[in-house]
């Protein structure tokens, strides 16, 4: 039988009661939202959130072959993903050619 993957951990890092550093960041980016406070989040962080998020789901989908969900059904709207993912796609320096070219290309292909 399979042994589970291990989880990566931070050594330094203390287990908190009520979930781990995502889910927190999660909780703060939900409540910035209610309030209509999104900038309580410094953009630092945000970057480095996103960012590492995006690289974990980059490998896991290119390990697994795809099947993996970039988030649960209903977590985002669409024009909050095509906001979220234009930005990125001009942060990386990419054209609609170059997304193009990957759109159907399965992952770990």
């Amino acid at each position: 039988m399979p042994k589970a993957p291990k989880r990566a951990q931070d050594p330094q890092r203390k287990t908190r009661p009520g979930g781990d550093a995502g889910t927190a960041f999660a909780a703060l980016a939900t409540a910035a939202l209610q309030c209509g406070e999104p900038d309580t989040i410094p953009d630092a962080s945000l970057h480095a959130v996103l960012a590492a998020a995006v690289k974990v789901f980059a490998a896991k989908a290119e390990r697994r072959g795809g099947g993996v969900k970039p988030f649960a059904d209903d977590a985002v709207t669409a024009t909050e993903t095509v906001v979220a993912v234009c930005a990125m796609i001009r942060a990386a320096d990419l054209s609609p050619f170059d997304v193009a070219m990957w759109f159907h290309r399965l992952p770990g292909s």
